[in-house]
């Protein structure tokens, strides 16, 4: 597992790099995991408070199916590690990736009495998993946000069981969580979306 892990913690540390240079995870915000071992479940994750843009490998977190840390005790993942888990159990992810661009915070706050927000039309689309058409009609479900993180993992739960095609969802005021069966395929997830909640944003408020 520790050459695993070993590389795993380096493609975190260089998608969260990237992923703050576009004003994605700035300050402390944002977290990401992947899968290394699927039976017993064992996940990498970012720290909690850690700067995105300045993360090194050895302070990517080895964590258990229940958030725990696997080697060292003194270690604090995410806060939002129990979300993680469950996406990583529900969708059968392979990484789970949360950003918290401007787009997405307020996008999230806007749309939220509508529970959530269509996206359909746009070639970029096609960069979606099984999307082979830019007539698809997407649909990012909001969720409110919630300190309490397992309440808020069953929350999550719930709401993929009632939506299985989708590929993320939004907390409000809080940004994007989205998955892949690796950490490729969530990182082109991310790409893809907040290109197109930008997109979305930037023609509401034109229309305005």
């Amino acid at each position: 597992m520790s050459n695993n892990f070993a590389t795993i913690a380096s493609q975190l540390v260089e998608t969260a790099a990237g992923f703050y240079a576009r004003g994605w995870v700035l300050g402390t915000s944002g977290n990401l995991s992947a899968v290394v071992t699927r039976d017993p479940l064992r996940l990498a994750i970012t720290p909690s408070g850690a700067d995105k843009g300045a993360l090194h490998a050895n302070q990517i977190i080895l964590i258990d199916d229940r958030g725990r840390t696997v080697e060292d005790a003194s270690a604090r993942p995410s806060d939002e590690c129990p979300l993680h888990i469950r996406i990583a159990r529900e969708r059968n992810a392979g990484a789970v990736l949360h950003s918290h661009s401007v787009w997405s915070t307020m996008l999230s706050n806007l749309y939220f009495d509508d529970g959530g927000l269509t996206i359909e039309g746009y070639e970029m689309l096609k960069g979606l998993a099984g999307v082979k058409t830019h007539e698809h009609r997407e649909w990012l479900p909001i969720l409110e946000n919630s300190q309490d993180m397992p309440a808020l993992a069953d929350r999550v739960a719930e709401e993929l069981a009632e939506q299985p095609d989708a590929h993320g969802f939004l907390l409000r005021r809080h940004g994007l969580y989205t998955w892949g069966s690796d950490l490729a395929q969530a990182k082109r997830h991310v790409e893809i979306l907040e290109f197109l909640l930008e997109t979305l944003g930037r023609t509401v408020l034109a229309s305005w």
